[in-house]
């Protein structure tokens, strides 16, 4: 509960007074927004609250748990914790992490079982040998040199145990929990803004998305999924639907891919063959009750293609998704789960 001092108490009576006595719905909460950069991306968080609210405090929160997120898994600070752990050499050696980096690494060893390793967390020296992420603008990877990274992929190279350390069992692995960490990130905000006493909010990084209770007007919060072609403006949406007390995250090949020999080649790898994925998928959004879980499962989803990872959805409870695939022809076909875009 939020302590009012007799001002505001005053104030509060006044509204109230006016209300009864004008016979209109007053409301004395409104809208109040923030954005910033993280992760790479940006972020951006819509809570509903009394007017007089100062929000100082929370915006101060938000900002240090998205600096811890970050400091534990960005890949691109060295002193990071998965920074460090990369390092390693010495498969002996094994390193205490923090528990946000445990919670993630144990989520993705469930998605990755979910998944049977479509979801890899260890994927990325196939991305960089496929030439993205580094600026390589040379021709495909020879079959040798790819077999060669291939074997230095699989998430069951990582050891962990309860009491949250980590290891390698071969020195050559390495993590990158971008496909995750996202998601977990608009899952620890939600937390935050939610233990400082508030339930009607929106959340969003880099697309990734929690939204709980509902807007200042009373109505839910209606959320839009991007059109799946590189050529369209980043805001033109394709689907829109209502989201409340629930998460969603979508994962695409349509902006982050290369063109070879009159060939394409999306930028997402499936683990398991250590090449791009070649069936049709050019995005999938998931719903779930956890923004990390449906940020991982949605980069699982891709892999799998649109009819197991639909059969899988169908049997995790809270979780549906909606895969959008192109034809041999080019056209544009939607393939749901049962329960998409129902509203409970």
């Amino acid at each position: 509960m939020i302590a009012l001092s007799r001002k505001h108490r005053t104030a509060l009576a006044m509204i109230g007074f006016l209300c009864l006595m004008t016979g209109s719905g007053c409301d004395y909460r409104k809208e109040f927004q923030f954005s910033g950069p993280t992760m790479g991306t940006t972020y951006h968080i819509t809570i509903k609250a009394p007017f007089w609210n100062s929000m100082t405090s929370l915006d101060r929160s938000i900002r240090e748990e998205l600096a811890a997120v970050n400091k534990s898994m960005s890949v691109y600070d060295k002193e990071s914790e998965i920074s460090r752990f990369n390092a390693i050499e010495d498969t002996r050696q094994s390193m205490e992490i923090s528990e946000r980096f445990a919670e993630v690494l144990s989520l993705s060893k469930q998605v990755w079982d979910l998944t049977e390793g479509a979801f890899d967390p260890t994927v990325f020296p196939l991305v960089r040998i496929w030439g993205f992420y580094t600026g390589n603008e040379n021709g495909l990877p020879d079959e040798k040199t790819l077999e060669a990274i291939h074997h230095q992929v699989g998430f069951g190279y990582v050891r962990f145990d309860d009491r949250n350390h980590i290891g390698k069992c071969i020195p050559e692995i390495s993590l990158d929990l971008g496909a995750i960490a996202k998601g977990y990130g608009v899952d620890q905000i939600a937390a935050v803004i939610r233990k400082a006493g508030y339930t009607d909010f929106l959340v969003e990084i880099g697309g990734e998305v929690v939204a709980s209770g509902r807007k200042a007007s009373d109505q839910p919060w209606r959320i839009g999924i991007n059109y799946p072609d590189p050529a369209a403006p980043l805001d033109l949406v394709y689907k829109s639907l209502t989201l409340q007390n629930k998460a969603i995250a979508t994962s695409g090949d349509y902006r982050n891919f290369r063109q070879i020999g009159g060939k394409r080649y999306a930028h997402i790898i499936d683990p398991r063959t250590g090449s791009p994925i070649d069936n049709g998928v050019v995005s999938v959004s998931v719903i779930a009750d956890t923004c990390a879980l449906a940020d991982g499962l949605a980069t699982g989803l891709m892999v799998m293609g649109h009819e197991k990872g639909i059969a899988l959805v169908e049997g995790l409870p809270g979780t549906e998704c909606l895969y959008l695939v192109k034809n041999a022809e080019g056209a544009l076909q939607e393939f749901a789960s049962s329960g998409f875009g129902k509203t409970p």
